[in-house]
């Protein structure tokens, strides 16, 4: 289970990163917003999977 949620925000982090490119690219504030809130979430939830296997 915790290596399907680690996979699932390795992906969200790619797919945030992405995101932030492309949005970058075009000139749109709304796609790197919610590319940066995607990065952000995925990390907090990596943290999350971290400490509680300690």
């Amino acid at each position: 289970m915790r290596a399907l949620l680690a996979a699932v925000a390795l992906l969200a982090v790619a797919l945030g990163v992405a995101g932030l490119v492309y949005g970058e690219a075009d000139d749109s504030p709304g796609l790197q917003l919610l590319s940066a809130l995607l990065v952000i979430g995925a990390v907090a939830i990596g943290v999350r999977l971290r400490r509680r296997a300690r």
